[in-house]
This record gives structure tokens, sequence and C-alpha cells, in this order.
């Protein structure tokens, strides 16, 4: 299924998308007083085939699962946050949830390796492992359970997209995921741990430098091929990380534009795109996450966040935000006439 769906993206219209710039050029406005609203628009036409798209039918999925590596205490809070915050999201009681009931946002939570055995119905049960294996000891997850994990992440792409969603944005939650993270990144731009290793949420600084060590060894015990973005999934990766990147995909083969949350989520898009840099067309940036690894991360995949609020949470959070402006771009191209429909020549 993953091969196939990667086959299935298609290049972005760039004629549609030079004609919609013309239009956007010649609204009643000042050329390119709008900034980056008109160059969003532009971009959601090639990713649609539509002149006047539109992102009113909003979604947000959200891979919650559980990290091995935790056993190596890298992380300032007890795994027992993931089930606990896996069941909040969707009743709107985290940070996720409760923006999403303002914007009117779809989420969707999703179980793809949470350690505990539960029953939730606001929780969808697609659940690989409890918890990848501690990367510091072994490989995080065997490679065929890394392809499984996009496959989940596509699945859940065509899910919302069948429910209505014109438009999706990529959530996580899981404890600790900011280590496998930063390890991926490690590898894929060859930056040392020790460089990029970040406090994740809250972990002390005085003990950054224990964190990068645990990711520093499970690179050099697993030694990822940083040709192979499967490879690095299994090895020092996480479920809900790979997860992520298969919405990535799976949006992108349905030319859905799908919107990239902060460090975590950048990486599983790193990835995504080492798979099929086609992926990269219908991504849309959102906040400039003040993890530290962050902007080495959006620098890599070359989309720059257009939010600037020091936002570290996570969750999908600064997604659902970036919605807000993507759908009043999609109004601006929509709604405002331009020169000549108002009678007003140019000068």
């Amino acid at each position: 299924m993953l091969y196939e769906t990667l086959s299935q993206i298609k290049p972005l219209d760039r004629e549609l998308m030079t004609s919609v710039k013309h239009r956007v050029d010649h609204l009643i406005k000042p050329q390119g007083s709008l900034g980056a609203l008109e160059d969003i628009v532009v971009k959601l036409s090639g990713m649609t085939g539509n002149p006047f798209p539109m992102t009113d039918n909003k979604a947000i999925i959200v891979m919650c699962a559980d990290h091995g590596v935790c056993d190596e205490y890298v992380a300032s809070a007890p795994q027992s946050v993931t089930l606990q915050q896996a069941r909040n999201i969707p009743r709107g009681l985290t940070g996720v949830g409760s923006m999403a009931k303002q914007s009117h946002t779809k989420l969707y939570s999703v179980d793809i390796g949470i350690n505990t055995d539960f029953e939730d119905t606001y929780i969808i049960p697609h659940k690989l492992m409890h918890g990848t294996n501690n990367m510091r000891k072994g490989p995080a997850m065997t490679r065929e359970i890394a392809v499984k994990a996009l496959e989940i992440g596509i699945q859940m792409a065509y899910h919302a997209i069948d429910e209505g969603a014109n438009i999706l944005g990529t959530g996580e939650m899981g404890i600790g995921n900011t280590t496998p993270s930063t390890a991926i990144l490690s590898v894929l731009t060859g930056q040392s741990p020790f460089e990029i290793t970040g406090m994740g949420a809250n972990f002390p600084a005085d003990k950054l430098k224990h964190k990068a060590t645990v990711i520093n060894d499970a690179i050099v015990l697993n030694k990822p091929d940083a040709s192979d973005p499967i490879d690095i999934l299994a090895k020092v990766g996480g479920l809900d990380i790979a997860g992520m990147a298969g919405t990535m995909i799976g949006g992108a083969a349905k030319g859905v534009p799908v919107v990239i949350d902060g460090f975590i989520a950048t990486v599983a898009a790193l990835i995504a795109c080492e798979l099929s840099p086609s992926v990269k067309d219908y991504l849309l940036p959102s906040h400039a996450s003040l993890e530290k690894g962050a902007k080495l991360a959006t620098d890599t995949l070359g989309l720059e966040p257009f939010i600037h609020m020091n936002l570290r949470l996570g969750e999908g959070s600064g997604a659902l935000l970036a919605f807000g402006l993507i759908e009043a771009a999609c109004y601006m191209n929509k709604e405002m006439i331009t020169f000549d429909e108002a009678g007003i020549g140019i000068v």
C-alpha cells in the first residue's frame, strides 16, 4: 500500500498556479501586500486543481504512541500521560482540543502504539506495539512495523478525507518523542545529537547532555542508513512519527493539503519527503517551534513557517492555528475582486 500510494502523488498544476497568481496579483490591493496569504492560495490551487480552493472542512489527525527509550530517563513526565492526553484530546480538554472547538476542527485521536490496553470509543484503535522498544538497546521496531505505521497514517488521511476533510493537520501525543525525533534529524543531517538536542516538554537543562548521550548511543548501536528513511524509522524512530509521515503521504496522494505542526511533525515530514520528494508540494508549514532542533528541521525541509508565537506544545496545536490563516487566504482569493472587475484601471 505504501509504495502504491507514493506512486499516486501527482505534480502540482503549474499552469493553473500561474493563472491564479496572475489574478491574485490583480486583486484590488497593492500587488504582494497580503504576503504569504497570496503564496498559500497559489500553492493550494496547484495542489487541488481548483482556481478557488477552500479549506473549510478542517481535520487534525493526532498519532498517539509511547517510546521505549523513556526507560533511559529522557522525559520529564511519566508515560501514563500519553494515554491520559490521548483520551483528553478528542474530548476537547487539551491545547489542541480546546482550540479545535473554536475553529470547528474535527479531531482524530489514534492509538498507534500506546503502551496500555484500554477501551475508549473516542480513540481510533490502530495499535501496532505497546510502545516502541528501547532504541538504546536495539532497534525501536522492525522494518515491517515501520511500514505498517506509515500505512496507518495513509489510511487515516483517506478516512478523514472520505468524511469530508479538505485540509489536514498532523499532530502527535507521545511522552519522550522528541528523543527519536532528534535521533532521526541527526541521522538525516549529520548533525551531532549534542548540538541539536532540546528540552522537549520541559526536560531539565542540566540533564540534556544525558539525553543527547542516549540519542548518540542509539545511533551508534543501530547504525541507521541515512539513505533509507524506513530503516531510520525502524531503528531510531517512533510509531507516532511514522504515522504522521503516512498522513502526509496520504494527503498528497489525494491532492489534499497537509499542514505540518512543530518539531516532531517536521521531522516526520522529512521522512515523508525522503520517501517521495513530491510530498513536499502538498505540505504547508505552520509555526516556528522553540524546540532546539526545530530550525534545523525546517531549514532542511525548506518550508518557512509563517507563525512566530513561541509555541512548542505539539498535539497539532500550531497546525490548527495555521488553519485560520490558510482559510483567510482562500476567502481572499474567492471574495476579493480584481481592479478590472471594479472598473478601476491600474496606473
